[in-house]
């Protein structure tokens, strides 16, 4: 009986590390994914910002050459302004619209899976332990009793398939 439960311990052991490991990587891609997408989106929200910063100079330019000659170059600095950050909104709104979900449903799922076996392992695991202690417990309570259940059975079945040959 104890070699049985030693197997199922040691299988315990091997499921739960082999979950572990899966859940572990699961965690690894979903971080790396996300990562992926917080570098796009910083470095798109940084060329958003540079090209704004471009825009606010030109509208500057624009405008002061609009308050100095009336018409002109200002015209055509003031356009360009305002397409610099018509360019940077439309980098604005793709930034914000990444995500890294569709992509890491699966590693999700994967991770899941995994924490739910870990999980129903040890319960198993902390279930054999009440098992035992309350064993252990009912043993040290009333130890001829126990025994006789442990030892009466198997030797009165041992008896009775001799008596039958």
């Amino acid at each position: 009986m104890n070699r049985d439960i030693a197997k199922e311990i040691r299988k315990s052991k091997g499921r739960i590390g082999r979950n572990l490991t899966v859940a572990f990587r699961a965690e690894r891609v979903i971080a790396r994914r996300r990562l992926a997408v917080i570098r796009a989106q910083t470095g798109l929200m940084a060329f958003a910002g540079l090209i704004a910063g471009i825009g606010v100079i030109m509208i500057s330019i624009a405008f002061f050459f609009f308050l100095a000659e009336r018409f002109g170059n200002s015209n055509a600095g003031l356009l360009v302004g305002l397409i610099d950050f018509l360019i940077a909104g439309v980098l604005v709104m793709i930034a914000v619209r990444l995500t890294a979900e569709p992509e890491l449903e699966p590693a999700i799922e994967v991770r899941d899976l995994a924490l739910e076996d870990i999980e129903a392992e040890v319960e198993g695991a902390v279930d054999e332990v009440r098992d035992l202690a309350k064993g252990f417990s009912q043993f040290t309570k009333d130890p001829w009793s126990v025994a006789g259940q442990n030892l009466l059975g198997p030797l009165l079945s041992i008896l009775l398939k001799t008596l039958k040959k």
